[in-house]
């Protein structure tokens, strides 16, 4: 008897009954039509953002698209668009320059054809880039209100007595933006209101009332030297902590100790601050004789610093903007006269002891009332900056004394809320320059005149850093001669002389064979290479120029410079406003050596050449 198992199914019942979906599921199925909604909804603003014609694709794309097509019809076991794709990158590393040109012209067609069907974009307006800054007055403000007496006399005794008098906080970012601009690094020139402002250690000196004469500031040697004050500042790769400074500052004691934090600190915080938070460990190198320090050309070091970071920024080696940009900010103030009749106020130097905040924040209030930076009247002149060269400083009013004075009137000068016997300086009368005692770092008569029969004009100055010989110019070739024979070259007019100019010389002495005369091979550096000229030592109102050539050659590539000698009383710093050779790093030789061709012409015979 066989059973039937199959099932038994009555009369109206249903084969299958419908499953009602719980309250779970039901949620389940909400939530995902809102995440499909949402993903629709995103996608569509996607495409609406994108929207226009798609950009054309690249050779190697199109190469791809015909390769894998191909791979796909031929390989049909591989197992997808990856493995294609691999089998393409493949076989295009290995194609030669020939092979691809078929896709290269093809997408090249395809891109020019986009390029004159797509109309052309409006460029959006570009937004002001925010100043990064490390340079911070008010943050060394803070540490000095709290110095005592005898750790400002140590300050003093280094050659930073000026920053004592510092008032201004903050830095006016706007129109340190608008100088950076127009600072050119090359000729060391601020380009504004029309004119080009040279810059010159000297200008350092009036504004921030630092050296502009003595030895060059070196920061480099061997870390053998330095490795106990690496420890004793805690200095990483990084740099010595700002903040350890500030604690280091905030000790009574007076000593070398108190000597090295400062110099430390106020490098780093406001004269030569780099792109980092941190005090740059190069500077330890300076700390290694701390009785040199008043003797060192500190208004050289913060010029060449600022140059050298503001290339570096413009180069887009780092986002931040070294260099001491208080200078440039004051620089401007004094150079630029705004409103009324533009006629200069007094003259105070250092000119940082005179702006205060409230005095800047007028003066801004000004320049924004005139409709922006650039709407006034350079009386650089009148203020004795820009001019670099005391034999160019002819008919200027300024003296440039580290403590505050204000000159009246012609021939008299008095120090502010103090009588004329205290002033720290000798004044006879309109032609004979002052003279700085010794204890505020003059030791040498300033060349400042008012007529150009002043006997300080006729006056030269030995060339060499260990010479200080100064007299009239017609007996510098006799000493030169008899002195230092064996320094500089000897050349003949009219003849091409080869010299070289090793990597730490910046200048080389010339003395012609002829009748004597002495001229300058000046050699300075740039970010990109070397910068060339050549200027004769002579009278400052000698109007005697002499022709020369400077040749550069590398392999089958040369550089050449025709100009004029300009005649100065001897070495100066920095690039006086003048013609130049400018030769790339990439013309030096394997040694670091610069060599190049110089040939002087007599102006006597310039008419045979």
């Amino acid at each position: 008897m066989v059973t039937d198992s199959s099932p038994n199914f009555d009369d109206g019942a249903d084969i299958f009954s419908p499953m009602v979906p719980s309250e779970s599921d039901s949620m389940l199925v909400k939530r995902k039509e809102m995440t499909s909604l949402e993903l629709e909804g995103s996608t569509r603003k996607k495409k609406k953002k994108q929207g226009g014609t798609p950009r054309p694709a690249c050779s190697w794309v199109h190469f791809s698209r015909e390769f894998i097509k191909e791979y796909s019809a031929s390989h049909p076991e591989s197992s997808g668009l990856k493995v294609a794709t691999k089998a393409a990158s493949d076989a295009w590393k290995v194609m030669t320059l020939e092979e691809k040109s078929k896709y290269t012209k093809r997408a090249r067609e395809v891109w020019d054809d986009y390029l004159n069907s797509t109309p052309a974009r409006e460029p959006k307006p570009r937004k002001q880039a925010n100043l990064v800054t490390r340079c911070s007055p008010g943050r060394l403000v803070n540490v000095l209100k709290h110095f005592t007496v005898d750790q400002k006399e140590a300050v003093k005794s280094m050659g930073f007595g000026s920053l004592l008098d510092l008032k201004c906080r903050t830095l006016r970012r706007s129109l340190c933006l608008w100088l950076l601009e127009r600072f050119n690094t090359i000729r060391r020139s601020l380009e504004i209101c029309g004119e080009r402002i040279p810059l010159y250690p000297h200008d350092v000196e009036l504004v921030m009332g630092l050296p502009a004469s003595g030895k060059d500031v070196v920061n480099s040697g061997p870390d053998e030297l330095v490795t106990e004050l690496r420890q004793k500042y805690n200095a990483s790769n990084r740099g010595i902590s700002v903040r350890f400074l500030e604690e280091r500052l905030g000790q009574p004691e007076a000593g070398d100790d108190f000597k090295r934090a400062f110099l430390l600190y106020v490098l780093g915080t406001l004269l030569c601050p780099t792109a980092r938070l941190d005090v740059s460990p190069s500077f330890l190198h300076l700390l290694t004789d701390m009785d040199c320090i008043h003797e060192y050309n500190w208004a050289k070091f913060l010029l060449d610093r600022l140059v050298r970071e503001v290339s570096r920024f413009r180069q887009g080696k780092q986002r931040a903007v070294g260099g001491c940009l208080l200078f440039l900010q004051i620089f401007y103030y004094e150079c630029v006269a705004i409103g009324g009749s533009c006629e200069p106020g007094p003259v105070v130097v250092p000119c940082l002891s005179l702006w205060t905040e409230e005095a800047i924040s007028e003066r801004e209030k000004q320049e924004k009332e005139l409709g922006g930076y650039g709407c006034g009247e350079v009386i650089c002149r009148e203020r004795g900056l820009g001019l670099g060269l005391l034999t160019d400083r002819d008919h200027v009013d300024v003296l440039p004394l580290r403590e505050v004075a204000v000159r009246v009137n012609r021939g008299t000068l008095v120090r502010q809320e103090e009588n004329l016997e205290n002033v720290p300086f000798a004044y006879k009368n309109e032609n004979t320059p002052p003279v700085r005692i010794d204890n505020y770092s003059y030791k040498t008569q300033l060349q400042y005149t008012n007529t150009n029969t002043n006997i300080y004009a006729r006056e030269s100055t030995c060339p060499l850093l260990n010479c200080n010989f100064t007299g009239l110019y017609q007996e510098l070739p006799q000493h030169f001669t008899t002195k230092h024979w064996d320094s500089g070259r000897r050349f003949q007019y009219n003849s091409p002389l080869p010299v070289s100019l090793g990597m730490d010389e910046t200048f080389l002495v010339l003395q012609s064979e002829d009748d004597g005369a002495l001229f300058l091979l000046n050699k300075g550096t740039e970010n990109i290479g070397h910068t060339v000229m050549v200027t004769c030592i002579g009278p400052s109102n000698s109007n005697e120029r002499f022709h020369y050539c400077l040749v550069s050659e590398r392999g089958n590539s040369s550089l050449r410079l025709k100009s004029y000698t300009q005649t100065l009383p001897g070495r100066v710093d920095g690039i006086p406003p003048s013609d130049f050779l400018l030769v790339p790093f990439g013309y030096l030789n394997s040694s670091g050596e610069l060599n190049l061709e110089v040939c002087i012409w007599n102006p006597s015979d310039l008419g045979e050449v």
